[in-house]
Protein backbone atom coordinates (compact mmCIF):
# COMPACT_ATOMS: atom_id res chain seq x y z
CA UNK A 1 0.00 0.00 0.00
CA UNK A 2 2.81 2.44 0.84
CA UNK A 3 4.46 2.04 -2.57
CA UNK A 4 1.18 2.61 -4.42
CA UNK A 5 0.44 5.76 -2.43
CA UNK A 6 3.93 7.22 -2.57
CA UNK A 7 3.94 6.97 -6.37
CA UNK A 8 0.53 8.58 -6.87
CA UNK A 9 0.24 11.21 -4.14
CA UNK A 10 2.53 14.14 -3.33
CA UNK A 11 2.13 14.26 0.43
CA UNK A 12 4.78 16.95 0.93
CA UNK A 13 2.90 19.30 -1.39
CA UNK A 14 -0.42 18.46 0.25
CA UNK A 15 0.99 19.01 3.72
CA UNK A 16 2.47 22.38 2.78
CA UNK A 17 -0.71 23.52 1.04
CA UNK A 18 -2.81 22.54 4.05
CA UNK A 19 -0.37 24.13 6.49
CA UNK A 20 -0.57 27.47 4.69
CA UNK A 21 -4.37 27.26 4.58
CA UNK A 22 -4.54 26.54 8.30
CA UNK A 23 -2.04 29.30 9.16
CA UNK A 24 -4.29 31.89 7.51
CA UNK A 25 -7.31 30.56 9.40
CA UNK A 26 -5.40 30.59 12.70
CA UNK A 27 -4.30 34.19 12.11
CA UNK A 28 -7.93 35.19 11.55
CA UNK A 29 -9.25 33.27 14.55
CA UNK A 30 -7.97 35.57 17.29
CA UNK A 31 -10.06 38.67 17.84
CA UNK A 32 -9.47 41.81 19.90
CA UNK A 33 -8.80 40.06 23.21
CA UNK A 34 -8.28 42.40 26.13
CA UNK A 35 -5.98 42.99 27.81
CA UNK A 36 -3.54 43.02 24.91
CA UNK A 37 -1.06 40.89 26.91
CA UNK A 38 -3.51 37.99 26.83
CA UNK A 39 -3.86 38.21 23.05
CA UNK A 40 -0.08 38.39 22.71
CA UNK A 41 0.42 35.27 24.83
CA UNK A 42 -2.27 33.36 22.92
CA UNK A 43 -0.74 34.32 19.58
CA UNK A 44 2.78 33.52 20.74
CA UNK A 45 2.01 29.82 21.07
CA UNK A 46 -0.82 29.38 18.56
CA UNK A 47 1.17 30.93 15.71
CA UNK A 48 4.51 29.37 16.66
CA UNK A 49 4.60 27.19 13.56
CA UNK A 50 4.56 23.43 13.20
CA UNK A 51 3.23 21.14 10.49
CA UNK A 52 -0.41 21.44 11.65
CA UNK A 53 -0.98 17.69 11.48
CA UNK A 54 -4.14 17.79 13.61
CA UNK A 55 -6.01 20.30 11.45
CA UNK A 56 -4.89 18.34 8.40
CA UNK A 57 -6.39 15.17 9.84
CA UNK A 58 -9.68 16.98 10.38
CA UNK A 59 -9.85 18.42 6.87
CA UNK A 60 -8.76 15.19 5.17
CA UNK A 61 -11.33 13.16 7.11
CA UNK A 62 -14.07 15.58 6.14
CA UNK A 63 -13.16 15.17 2.48
CA UNK A 64 -12.95 11.40 2.84
CA UNK A 65 -16.53 11.44 4.14
CA UNK A 66 -17.62 13.38 1.07
CA UNK A 67 -17.87 16.78 2.74
CA UNK A 68 -16.60 20.26 1.94
CA UNK A 69 -13.43 20.79 3.98
CA UNK A 70 -14.08 24.55 4.06
CA UNK A 71 -16.96 23.81 6.43
CA UNK A 72 -14.57 21.87 8.67
CA UNK A 73 -11.93 24.64 8.80
CA UNK A 74 -13.26 26.29 12.01
CA UNK A 75 -13.20 22.89 13.72
CA UNK A 76 -9.68 22.27 12.41
CA UNK A 77 -8.64 25.59 13.98
CA UNK A 78 -10.39 24.60 17.21
CA UNK A 79 -8.43 21.35 17.35
CA UNK A 80 -5.14 23.23 16.94
CA UNK A 81 -6.19 25.58 19.73
CA UNK A 82 -6.85 22.66 22.06
CA UNK A 83 -3.54 21.10 21.07
CA UNK A 84 -1.73 24.40 21.71
CA UNK A 85 -3.39 24.72 25.12
CA UNK A 86 -2.17 21.25 26.02
CA UNK A 87 1.40 22.15 25.03
CA UNK A 88 1.36 25.39 27.01
CA UNK A 89 0.10 23.62 30.13
CA UNK A 90 2.29 20.55 29.60
CA UNK A 91 5.42 22.73 29.58
CA UNK A 92 4.63 24.38 32.95
CA UNK A 93 6.99 23.76 35.89
CA UNK A 94 4.27 21.86 37.76
CA UNK A 95 3.81 19.51 34.80
CA UNK A 96 6.61 18.43 32.43
CA UNK A 97 8.68 21.57 33.15
CA UNK A 98 10.19 22.42 29.76
CA UNK A 99 11.88 25.64 28.66
CA UNK A 100 11.81 24.98 24.90
CA UNK A 101 8.96 24.40 22.46
CA UNK A 102 9.15 24.56 18.65
CA UNK A 103 12.65 25.95 18.86
CA UNK A 104 11.94 28.90 21.15
CA UNK A 105 11.20 29.61 24.83
CA UNK A 106 7.99 28.09 26.15
CA UNK A 107 5.03 30.33 26.91
CA UNK A 108 5.61 30.53 30.66
CA UNK A 109 9.27 31.48 30.17
CA UNK A 110 8.11 34.61 28.31
CA UNK A 111 4.84 35.51 30.05
CA UNK A 112 5.05 33.77 33.43
CA UNK A 113 3.17 30.79 34.81
CA UNK A 114 -0.10 32.61 35.50
CA UNK A 115 -0.41 34.11 32.01
CA UNK A 116 0.55 30.77 30.45
CA UNK A 117 -2.27 29.05 32.33
CA UNK A 118 -4.76 31.78 31.39
CA UNK A 119 -3.75 31.92 27.73
CA UNK A 120 -4.18 28.16 27.54
CA UNK A 121 -7.60 28.47 29.15
CA UNK A 122 -8.55 31.19 26.68
CA UNK A 123 -7.52 29.04 23.72
CA UNK A 124 -9.52 26.08 25.04
CA UNK A 125 -12.70 28.10 25.39
CA UNK A 126 -12.14 29.90 22.07
CA UNK A 127 -12.03 26.43 20.46
CA UNK A 128 -15.65 25.80 21.39
CA UNK A 129 -16.59 29.24 20.07
CA UNK A 130 -14.98 28.37 16.74
CA UNK A 131 -17.12 25.25 16.39
CA UNK A 132 -20.42 26.52 17.74
CA UNK A 133 -20.48 30.10 16.40
CA UNK A 134 -18.21 30.20 13.34
CA UNK A 135 -19.07 26.98 11.47
CA UNK A 136 -21.32 28.41 8.78
CA UNK A 137 -23.39 25.98 6.75
CA UNK A 138 -22.93 22.97 9.06
CA UNK A 139 -26.08 21.32 10.39
CA UNK A 140 -26.58 22.04 14.13
CA UNK A 141 -26.93 18.34 14.97
CA UNK A 142 -23.49 17.69 13.45
CA UNK A 143 -21.95 20.56 15.39
CA UNK A 144 -23.48 19.26 18.61
CA UNK A 145 -21.75 15.91 18.04
CA UNK A 146 -18.47 17.71 17.31
CA UNK A 147 -18.74 19.67 20.57
CA UNK A 148 -19.29 16.39 22.39
CA UNK A 149 -16.23 14.80 20.77
CA UNK A 150 -14.05 17.80 21.64
CA UNK A 151 -15.28 17.78 25.24
CA UNK A 152 -14.37 14.12 25.66
CA UNK A 153 -10.98 14.53 24.00
CA UNK A 154 -9.96 17.62 25.99
CA UNK A 155 -11.29 16.55 29.39
CA UNK A 156 -10.85 13.80 31.95
CA UNK A 157 -11.74 10.98 29.51
CA UNK A 158 -9.01 12.23 27.18
CA UNK A 159 -5.86 14.31 27.42
CA UNK A 160 -6.40 15.55 30.99
CA UNK A 161 -6.80 11.98 32.25
CA UNK A 162 -3.75 10.91 30.27
CA UNK A 163 -1.69 13.76 31.66
CA UNK A 164 -2.67 12.91 35.24
CA UNK A 165 -1.72 9.26 34.75
CA UNK A 166 1.56 10.34 33.15
CA UNK A 167 2.43 12.50 36.15
CA UNK A 168 1.41 9.78 38.59
CA UNK A 169 3.68 7.26 36.90
CA UNK A 170 6.89 9.29 36.99
CA UNK A 171 9.75 7.42 38.69
CA UNK A 172 7.60 4.26 38.92
CA UNK A 173 7.67 0.90 37.21
CA UNK A 174 5.03 1.00 34.47
CA UNK A 175 3.89 -1.90 32.29
CA UNK A 176 3.05 -1.70 28.58
CA UNK A 177 -0.71 -1.62 29.20
CA UNK A 178 -0.42 1.43 31.44
CA UNK A 179 1.93 3.14 29.00
CA UNK A 180 -0.55 2.61 26.17
CA UNK A 181 -3.35 4.00 28.36
CA UNK A 182 -1.33 7.17 28.92
CA UNK A 183 -0.62 7.71 25.25
CA UNK A 184 -4.07 6.76 23.96
CA UNK A 185 -5.44 9.46 26.24
CA UNK A 186 -2.73 12.13 26.45
CA UNK A 187 -1.92 12.06 22.72
CA UNK A 188 -4.32 9.71 20.99
CA UNK A 189 -7.61 11.16 22.22
CA UNK A 190 -7.12 14.44 20.38
CA UNK A 191 -5.90 12.70 17.23
CA UNK A 192 -9.04 10.56 17.31
CA UNK A 193 -11.15 13.68 17.75
CA UNK A 194 -9.48 15.22 14.69
CA UNK A 195 -10.59 12.46 12.33
CA UNK A 196 -13.95 11.93 14.03
CA UNK A 197 -14.92 15.62 14.01
CA UNK A 198 -13.89 16.11 10.41
CA UNK A 199 -15.80 13.02 9.34
CA UNK A 200 -18.90 14.06 11.31
CA UNK A 201 -18.96 17.43 9.56
CA UNK A 202 -18.60 15.60 6.25
CA UNK A 203 -21.58 13.36 7.03
CA UNK A 204 -19.73 10.07 7.60
CA UNK A 205 -21.67 6.92 8.42
CA UNK A 206 -20.90 4.75 11.44
CA UNK A 207 -18.80 2.29 9.44
CA UNK A 208 -16.40 5.02 8.36
CA UNK A 209 -16.37 6.61 11.82
CA UNK A 210 -15.44 3.28 13.42
CA UNK A 211 -12.65 2.74 10.89
CA UNK A 212 -11.28 6.24 11.46
CA UNK A 213 -11.25 5.72 15.22
CA UNK A 214 -9.19 2.53 14.76
CA UNK A 215 -6.92 4.38 12.33
CA UNK A 216 -6.43 7.23 14.81
CA UNK A 217 -5.64 4.93 17.72
CA UNK A 218 -2.97 3.22 15.62
CA UNK A 219 -1.29 6.35 14.33
CA UNK A 220 -1.58 7.94 17.79
CA UNK A 221 0.42 5.16 19.42
CA UNK A 222 2.87 5.05 16.52
CA UNK A 223 3.35 8.82 16.77
CA UNK A 224 4.18 8.54 20.47
CA UNK A 225 6.55 5.63 19.97
CA UNK A 226 8.50 7.67 17.42
CA UNK A 227 8.45 10.62 19.85
CA UNK A 228 9.94 8.38 22.52
CA UNK A 229 12.62 7.17 20.11
CA UNK A 230 13.50 10.71 18.99
CA UNK A 231 13.75 11.84 22.62
CA UNK A 232 16.62 9.37 22.90
CA UNK A 233 18.24 9.70 19.47
CA UNK A 234 17.73 13.32 18.31
CA UNK A 235 19.13 16.62 19.54
CA UNK A 236 17.20 19.54 21.01
CA UNK A 237 18.08 21.63 17.95
CA UNK A 238 16.45 19.08 15.66
CA UNK A 239 13.43 18.45 17.87
CA UNK A 240 12.74 22.07 18.74
CA UNK A 241 12.19 20.95 22.34
CA UNK A 242 14.40 19.58 25.09
CA UNK A 243 15.83 16.20 24.14
CA UNK A 244 16.34 13.53 26.80
CA UNK A 245 13.59 15.01 28.96
CA UNK A 246 11.90 11.65 29.55
CA UNK A 247 15.14 10.16 30.85
CA UNK A 248 15.65 13.09 33.21
CA UNK A 249 12.09 12.73 34.56
CA UNK A 250 12.55 8.96 34.87
CA UNK A 251 9.51 8.29 32.70
CA UNK A 252 8.68 4.92 31.24
CA UNK A 253 8.87 5.00 27.46
CA UNK A 254 8.58 2.46 24.66
CA UNK A 255 12.36 2.27 24.16
CA UNK A 256 12.78 1.74 27.90
CA UNK A 257 10.32 -1.16 27.87
CA UNK A 258 10.95 -2.65 24.43
CA UNK A 259 14.29 -1.31 23.24
CA UNK A 260 14.82 0.91 20.19
CA UNK A 261 14.52 -1.74 17.47
CA UNK A 262 11.41 -3.39 18.89
CA UNK A 263 9.87 0.05 19.37
CA UNK A 264 10.46 0.90 15.71
CA UNK A 265 9.01 -2.45 14.69
CA UNK A 266 5.89 -1.86 16.75
CA UNK A 267 5.41 1.61 15.26
CA UNK A 268 5.60 0.20 11.74
CA UNK A 269 3.13 -2.55 12.60
CA UNK A 270 0.67 -0.01 14.01
CA UNK A 271 0.94 2.11 10.88
CA UNK A 272 0.35 -0.92 8.67
CA UNK A 273 -2.77 -1.85 10.63
CA UNK A 274 -4.01 1.75 10.56
CA UNK A 275 -3.73 1.90 6.79
CA UNK A 276 -5.38 -1.47 6.25
CA UNK A 277 -8.54 -0.43 8.08
CA UNK A 278 -9.08 2.31 5.46
CA UNK A 279 -8.86 -0.11 2.52
CA UNK A 280 -12.60 0.19 1.64
CA UNK A 281 -12.08 3.95 1.12
CA UNK A 282 -8.62 3.74 -0.44
CA UNK A 283 -9.56 5.77 -3.52
CA UNK A 284 -10.08 8.93 -1.44
CA UNK A 285 -7.85 8.20 1.54
CA UNK A 286 -4.47 9.18 0.10
CA UNK A 287 -3.75 12.02 2.59
CA UNK A 288 -4.51 9.83 5.60
CA UNK A 289 -2.53 6.89 4.24
CA UNK A 290 0.46 9.09 3.45
CA UNK A 291 0.30 10.70 6.88
CA UNK A 292 0.50 7.28 8.50
CA UNK A 293 3.72 6.60 6.59
CA UNK A 294 5.07 10.03 7.48
CA UNK A 295 4.71 9.31 11.19
CA UNK A 296 7.31 6.56 11.15
CA UNK A 297 9.71 8.38 8.82
CA UNK A 298 9.82 11.76 10.57
CA UNK A 299 12.96 13.00 12.32
CA UNK A 300 11.39 15.61 14.63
Amino acid sequence: MKDIESSSFDFAAYLEMTRKRVEVALEDSLGPERPELLREAMRYSLLAGGKRIRPMLCLASCELAGGDSEQALPTAVALEMIHTMSLIHDDLPAMDNDDLRRGRPTNHKIYGDAMAILSGDALLTRAFEMVSLRSEGVAPERLLKVVGELSLAAGAPGLVGGQVEDLECEAKQVDLKTLEFIHLHKTGALLKACVTCGALIGGANEKLLDALRIYANGIGLAFQIIDDILDVTASSDVLGKTAGKDLIADKTTYPKLLGLEESRKKAHELVKESKEVLTPWIKNASPLLALADYITSRDR
